[in-house]
């Protein structure tokens, strides 16, 4: 993404001032910037392969804390890019510094001889919980979570408490709730930072705690993650095993993260076009022509069934050539509907608004509204057909609106729930491939209702 002009200036004056080895200068200009920013300006550097003494240069000069923070807001491959070119020393000193759930990202991005490497530097504990992380599958829970939460022992008191969340809570991700764990690490309750402060130090927390816990199991998929934490508005979801060990938290940006991820994937599919490993500025161009390459091959051939039915019509265009004059009008008009009725159905499904389930009332509603739709259209071009072929065309016209709307209204709403029972993603109901099923069958429809028509009169 190309910088704002502010963050352009600020890039060229640290640039300048690394060259000149101002260091007052830096560290004026650094504390400035917020890490978000600064790492949108390294990003940009390390776009150039050229410019990687200087992005290291420039994280050298902050702090370690900052600079692993710095580093967390890096896309995978500059953070792959930046860690290479570290050593193993100097990367484990900045991996430490981390969040478990970044460190856990970025070591993934590792070579296999450097992780070994890595592990073989750490404290047994901290390796034990970066492997624990780093194991779990990509686009689940455990992926996305982090074990940098405040957990404390049932049993004690507010005063007990409250010591325990001073001493864990320069390491957490997040204080505001705090997570109650049995003798077993299994997850007893819940309770917010501000009920621990206004009870009564000699208050037991097993009795101040919610029981009644929003939980989620370390293996549900990401997407249902960031549907909870919207559902219920959490700062925080809590993940535990099979066992209902407490084994890490969701935070809410991690869960918004992931929402847009999941919304910008369904948008890509949507158009027929695969996830894409980064950002459309920042894709190699062979990777977004293979991409959008596929389905454009294969809508191609799908499209050669609306000449075939054309081809098969000639003697009704024949006799009545103004019929060519609505043929784009018609199909384009029950694509346009169809689109719309999968772009609905799919989203639903996304955000759990609808499922399979609702499939009968949703035919119904759908019906009524198509309907409504088609005849509405149909009002307004039957003047025209009037025009230009008499009223014959018209009626052909008119009908023909109608029963393509309805068709690809139906069609456009049917087809997420029927590729979601066949396990697909609905996603891939996208609007190129409704668009082209409708409109070969519009062709069919159109010239069959005109064949019907014509030779009856």
């Amino acid at each position: 993404m190309p910088l704002n002009e502010a963050l352009q200036e600020h890039k060229a004056a640290l640039v300048e001032a690394l060259a000149e080895g101002a260091r007052e200068r830096l560290d004026a200009r650094l504390p400035e910037l917020r890490s978000a920013d600064l790492g949108e300006i390294i990003e940009e550097l390390l776009e150039d392969d050229d410019d990687l003494p200087l992005a290291l240069s420039l994280l050298d000069c902050l702090p370690l804390e900052r600079r692993a923070n710095v580093l967390g807001y890096l896309p995978g491959e500059a953070q792959l890019a930046v860690a290479e070119a570290m050593s193993d020393e100097a990367l484990l000193s900045l991996i430490e510094e981390m969040g478990s759930d970044e460190r856990a990202d970025l070591f993934n991005l590792l070579g296999e001889d450097r992780r070994e490497a890595l592990l073989r530097r750490m404290a047994r504990q901290e390796r034990e919980e970066l492997m624990r992380l780093a194991s779990y599958e990509e686009g689940t829970a455990g992926a996305i979570m982090t074990a940098d939460y405040v957990a404390i022992p049932s049993g004690m008191t507010v005063s007990q408490a409250l010591m325990r969340v001073r001493q864990t809570a320069p390491d957490a991700e997040t204080v505001y709730q705090l997570y109650i764990v049995d003798p077993d690490g299994r997850l007893a309750g819940t309770l917010s930072l501000r009920q621990l402060m206004v009870a009564r130090p000699g208050a037991r927390i097993d009795d101040l705690m919610i029981k009644d816990v929003i939980r989620i199991p370390v293996d549900e998929a990401q997407e249902e993650v960031a549907r909870v934490v919207a559902r219920y508005d959490l700062l925080a979801l809590p993940v535990v095993d099979a066992d209902e060990r407490l084994v890490g938290i969701v935070t809410h940006d991690d869960a918004m993260d992931v929402a847009e991820s999941e919304a910008t994937e369904d948008i890509h599919k949507g158009m027929s076009i695969g996830a894409l490993e980064d950002g459309v500025s920042r894709v190699p161009l062979w990777s977004l022509y293979r991409k959008r390459v596929t389905w454009l091959v294969l809508l191609v051939f799908g499209n050669l069934f609306s000449g075939a039915g054309i081809a098969y019509f000639e003697e009704t265009i024949a006799a009545q050539v103004a019929l060519v004059f609505f043929l784009p009008l018609l199909i384009g008009s029950g694509g346009n509907a169809g689109a719309q009725a999968a772009t609905l159905m799919v989203r639903g499904m996304a955000t759990g608004d609808v499922g399979v389930k609702d499939w009968g009332k949703l035919l119904g509603r759908e019906l009524l509204v198509a309907g409504s739709l088609g005849l509405t259209m149909a009002l307004a071009v039957a003047p025209i057909g009037v025009l230009r072929g008499g009223e014959a065309v018209a009626m052909i016209v008119a009908l023909s609106m109608v029963t393509i709307v309805l068709f690809g209204s139906l069609l456009g709403m049917c087809l997420p729930f029927l590729l979601d029972r066949l396990g697909w993603d609905p996603a891939t109901a996208s609007a190129p491939l409704v668009t082209t099923l409708i409109d070969a069958s519009g062709v069919l429809i159109y010239f069959s209702i005109a064949t019907a028509i014509l030779s009856s009169l």
